[in-house]
């Protein structure tokens, strides 16, 4: 087994079990590890930390698997880690609450770089970096043993592994091909999910408790639904008895998928409008046009993937909030959300505070909003909080 030894002093992230070691901390690799392997990660002086995966081709250099020195990384190692996951997601109810849901939460769930969503008898795999890449065919194998899936989906199609010298990579790992459109459910509301050439897995599971609190405040208010992708807050607003709700997505593709979400809700078509437009845009035709609105949702794309670009996207952040605070009344609500890791819930409610200001509106957060249960958080791994979002009431 080839060993990676760290410069003095850098063990101590490993020593809180966090699970990450970039390129600068290592002080010399011992052995002819091949990329994405699994090696032993000692202190200077010798002493076993860990076991992590390699990645001589990141800066993010080692991916921890276990801090168990008997532990050995084959598929009943992946297989117990699955167990817990869905022991935990079991334990909270989110399978009997839905039937499109988060398996497994990459190193939230002790497994860097591997995402598993489900709907309904799918299973769609995310790998992201080169130790998942090396375990592809004991992943599937593990997956196999927790459940008797229809078919097990991979979506590596992501950019960022890009970083890992990783090609793009889509495909029927076991089973059967997706259908087009899979229906799935959460609470009382009813989606279509395309799996293969949707967004990330097909759907945003994440978003689940968001949308039940979007459903939860909309009634007798006009609804406007920005970024709106296949419509799912609009869909949460009109069964919540929203007058009406409007969607406004850059991609008509996305839209037609909400109409037919809408449809599969039944809900009438003279209560919806769905808009193809640049949602910035759109929101400064509206405050020209000076429209109100009674209830809006801002669900952007990752605006800030880089330190490179935080102050552009925080920009962005900030426009498109202060543009909704314009076209807020009295008692109006604002659901305000980032995906963006890099922007911290701090930063992400100074951004709604200078915006509201600009506003000259006097606003108030009334709830923090964020990812659902089965996308927790390690608290060896604060970095698993990437969903960040308000609730923000207009007052005056």
């Amino acid at each position: 087994m080839s060993k990676v030894i760290l410069k003095p002093g850098r063990e101590k992230s490993l020593l809180k079990r966090h699970p990450w070691i970039y390129s600068g901390a290592i002080g010399r690799v011992e052995g002819a590890p091949v990329n994405g392997s699994t090696v032993e990660v000692c202190a200077s002086s010798g002493e076993f930390l860990a076991w992590g995966a390699l990645s001589q081709e990141s800066q993010l250099a080692l991916r921890i698997w276990s801090f168990e020195r008997n532990a050995v990384i084959d598929r009943d190692f992946f297989a117990e880690k699955l167990r817990q996951s869905m022991v935990l997601r079991q334990q909270l109810n989110i399978p009997q609450r839905a039937s499109a849901w988060r398996l497994c939460a990459s190193e939230a769930d002790g497994l860097p770089g591997i995402t598993i969503d489900v709907y309904n008898d799918y299973a769609v795999v995310q790998l992201t970096s080169a130790g998942a890449e090396v375990h592809r065919s004991e992943l599937v194998q593990a997956l196999l043993e927790l459940h008797p899936w229809r078919g097990i989906y991979e979506r590596s199609d992501v950019p960022v592994r890009k970083y890992e010298k990783l090609p793009e990579r889509t495909g029927v790992l076991h089973g059967e091909m997706p259908p087009p459109r899979l229906e799935v459910h959460e609470d009382t509301r009813k989606f279509y999910v395309d799996i293969i050439n949707g967004h990330k897995s097909g759907f945003y599971c994440d978003q689940r408790e968001s949308r039940s609190m979007v459903q939860r405040f909309s009634a007798n208010r006009n609804v406007l639904n920005l970024f709106s992708y296949t419509g799912g807050f609009g869909v949460a607003a009109a069964l919540g008895n929203a007058r009406n709700v409007i969607n406004v997505d850059s991609s008509a593709p996305a839209l037609e998928m909400a109409a037919a979400n809408f449809e599969l809700n039944k809900i009438a078509s003279e209560r919806y409008e769905n808009i193809t437009a640049d949602c910035f845009s759109f929101l400064r035709k509206c405050r020209g046009e000076k429209r109100k609105f009674d209830l809006i949702v801002l669900d952007p794309p990752k605006l800030v993937d880089s330190m490179r670009n935080m102050n552009k996207g925080c920009r962005a952040y900030k426009d498109a909030m202060l543009q909704s605070f314009h076209l807020l009344p009295p008692g109006g609500l604002l659901f305000t959300f980032s995906c963006s890791g890099l922007v911290t819930r701090e930063l992400f409610a100074k951004i709604a505070a200078d915006a509201a200001c600009d506003a000259t509106c006097d606003a108030r957060i009334v709830a923090e909003l964020g990812q659902g249960a089965d996308h927790p958080v390690s608290t060896a791994f604060p970095e698993a909080r990437y969903l960040k979002g308000l609730m923000i009431m207009r007052c005056n």
